[in-house]
């Protein structure tokens, strides 16, 4: 069984982060606005029982296709550090994908696009996130508890505080405190906004 392992944290920018993570000679892969879909049974099933689906985009290539990628997310386990159960397939087509979930009577529950800035420095993967208007984060994902915690102090976070909550919950419950239905989220778009 694939396992996520990350830790989370809530930054004010991502200016500092990025400074420390050139000066420890990180190296940056890029960046990409993806378009996360969130689906759910028409009962709510997964999302009463603390699991995930998602379909994740980003344009790539020359022919501006949707490419990505679709997750299953199992219940977060207890410990230190965020760690759940995650299986993720590559597809060359996420509308298509998208269309697939439908046919099978999943729906759409929360719409949202995120930039995220990716680095690593081996054993970890680092993000810089920016998701819709709840601010700016920071992953780290790596193979083990230990290796995440030693890189939250190389990077000037020992006393940071492990965000826990997914952005998919963060997202929902701010739809839900601004009345913005459907649960749809860009990031030009003006906060309370729908669509």
């Amino acid at each position: 069984m694939p396992v996520e392992i990350e830790s989370k944290f809530r930054v004010a920018s991502h200016d500092p982060i990025r400074a420390r993570l050139v000066s420890l000679g990180a190296t940056r892969v890029g960046e990409v606005v993806e378009l996360n879909r969130i689906y759910d049974r028409q009962d709510g099933e997964l999302r009463k029982g603390g699991c995930g689906l998602r379909v994740r985009s980003f344009r790539s290539g020359s022919d501006g296709a949707r490419r990505g990628t679709i997750t299953f997310k199992g219940p977060i386990q207890p410990g230190r550090v965020k760690t759940r159960e995650e299986i993720e397939v590559e597809v060359s087509d996420a509308a298509a994908t998208a269309v697939l979930l439908k046919r099978l009577n999943f729906v759409t529950r929360l719409t949202y696009e995120k930039r995220r800035e990716s680095w690593t420095l081996p054993p970890c993967k680092i993000e810089l996130d920016t998701p819709p208007r709840i601010g700016f984060f920071v992953e780290i994902e790596g193979p083990d508890v230990a290796s995440i915690l030693h890189l939250q102090e190389k990077i000037g976070l020992p006393d940071q505080t492990h965000v826990r909550q997914s952005y998919v919950r963060m997202l929902w419950e701010y739809c839900d405190a601004n009345n913005i239905m459907p649960r749809e989220l860009y990031l030009n778009q003006e906060p309370g906004a729908a669509g």
